[in-house]
């Protein structure tokens, strides 16, 4: 398969067009569930089409474990090349490697302030305009509105959108009525776009909680495959 026949019929534009588009410059999307399901995964296809597209992606890992998120993109970008027999693979890597930077932090031991110092310096001072920027590891409950406010700001100005992780313990009270996450419920109106992924017995099911207005909660149509963790229609 051809790298724009692989973009054409990616699951992600089936992903888009249930939120009604991409993520627009200064949106914010959160991929919410317990820990274990899948949503390190979704971030990382998310990522990787950007890239497909040669466009340029910023990880922000607030894991201990910097390799293991480097081994996501390794291993998702090899269970596309076993289903999709990918031609150039060998060149599509190095491209996707050179629009790809990693950065981590301990959010404990660092301000908001000093982590849009360094992103803003990177994208502005080091040149690498990047069109997302992916978070992962971030824990809500340590943030506040002004944090979430802030960043948001920052992509508008830089024109660029931003993709959250977050983690829930497994069970319904995580949620409110409408599906929204409660540690986001204090800034959930500074959030554009809320999926939540919901493990079943033979799939993780994706739905919607959040669609740029307050209250969605409607099945996307899609899935995780169990064993790679692939997005597949449902």
């Amino acid at each position: 398969m051809a790298l724009t026949e692989l973009i054409n019929r990616s699951p992600i534009r089936i992903f888009e067009k249930s939120i009604n588009g991409e993520l627009n410059q200064g949106e914010i999307g959160v991929i919410a569930s317990p820990k274990g399901v899948g949503k390190t995964s979704v971030l990382v296809q998310l990522a990787l089409d950007k890239l497909f597209q040669e466009k340029k992606v910023i990880h922000v890992s607030f894991a201990q474990h910097t390799q293991y998120m480097m081994s996501w993109y390794e291993d998702i970008f090899n269970e596309f090349i076993t289903k999709k027999n990918i031609q150039n693979a060998a060149n599509i890597i190095n491209d996707l490697v050179k629009n790809r930077v990693q950065m981590n932090f301990n959010q404990g031991g660092v301000t908001k302030e000093q982590i849009l110092k360094s992103l803003r310096a990177m994208i502005v001072d080091g040149g690498f305009e990047a069109d997302v920027i992916i978070i992962d590891g971030f824990d809500f409950s340590q943030t506040s509105r002004e944090c979430i406010a802030g960043v948001k700001t920052f992509a508008k100005d830089l024109g660029l959108s931003v993709w959250y992780s977050c983690s829930l313990k497994d069970d319904d009270s995580q949620y409110d009525k409408n599906n929204i996450p409660v540690v986001i419920g204090p800034f959930v109106d500074l959030i554009d776009v809320v999926v939540a992924l919901q493990p079943k017995s033979d799939h993780v099911e994706l739905s919607i909680s959040k669609d740029r207005e307050p209250a969605v909660s409607k099945s996307m149509a899609m899935k995780l495959d169990p064993k790679t963790l692939l997005i597949l229609e449902a």
